[in-house]
């Protein structure tokens, strides 16, 4: 069976960066979080960067289930919620860190 255009350029990414699948879908997964609330020019408290990441894990879930059926013949549901619960890791961390004020203090909150 022949490899869909989405899994050669991620194959590619693969390759070309020397990480593993696991690693690259933590640094993807930070990158657009952190990547979004600055171009939506939100804070890291905000639920929105988070929704962004969640709605890009999920395409690109979906897309790899298109993929399984078409070369395996069944959705393997592990490996895309294994692959999810990755992406989400660290922006959910970073998120909670800033809701709860751990760290990521808004500067009217620091007494100098």
């Amino acid at each position: 069976m022949e490899t869909s255009a989405i899994q050669s350029i991620k194959l590619a990414i693969v390759a070309a960066t020397g990480l593993s699948k696991d690693a690259l879908h933590i640094y993807v997964g930070l990158a657009v979080f952190l990547a979004a609330a600055a171009v939506l020019r939100k804070p890291l408290r905000s639920n929105v960067p988070w929704l962004v990441v969640v709605g890009i894990a999920i395409t690109v879930e979906v897309l790899d289930m298109r993929d399984d059926v078409a070369s395996l013949g069944y959705l393997r549901w592990g490996a895309s919620l294994h692959d999810i619960l990755n992406t989400l890791f660290w922006p959910t961390v970073f998120l909670l860190l800033a809701k709860f004020g751990i760290f990521f203090h808004a500067s009217s909150d620091r007494n100098a």
